[in-house]
């Protein structure tokens, strides 16, 4: 399991597959990684060598990919910034809404989270008294 950036990598997929598991890196960056670094294309993550590895890492410090934690803390700061000065988006992020127009009467399940069941609750005099 070869580690890229501080990250472990899985070894057994190729080496485009396995970058992304790098968060900030999908599929179009993990292809032009590594047809910068010249990787062979067939080439699993396992049997990297040093050299490679070295290559990998100088291509994203290269082109400034932003990954990981940086990566993390920027999208967060973005929401802050959002919430901060009152905007739409960042209300519905506060509110935990969808923030991009979906509809809510019916869906947006994920956001909302699980139903809330909202009723009557009745006493058990209310029940006895029935009869």
């Amino acid at each position: 399991m070869p580690r890229i950036l501080g990250i472990d990598v899985p070894g057994e997929k190729k080496a485009e597959f396995s970058l992304r598991y790098i968060y900030g890196i999908g599929p179009t960056r993990a292809r032009q990684v590594v047809e910068e670094a010249e990787i062979p294309a067939e080439m699993r993550a396992k049997d990297l060598t040093d050299q490679q590895i070295n290559r990998i890492i100088g291509v994203i410090q290269r082109n400034r990919f932003l990954i990981e934690g940086d990566l993390r803390r920027d999208i967060q700061q973005n929401l802050k910034r959002l919430q901060s000065i009152n905007c739409y988006r960042g209300i519905r992020h506060r509110k935990g809404l969808p923030v991009r127009g979906q509809r809510t009467s019916t869906n947006a399940r994920t956001r909302k989270g699980p139903r809330k069941t909202v009723g009557v609750i009745r006493s058990k005099d209310a029940k006895s008294a029935k009869t």
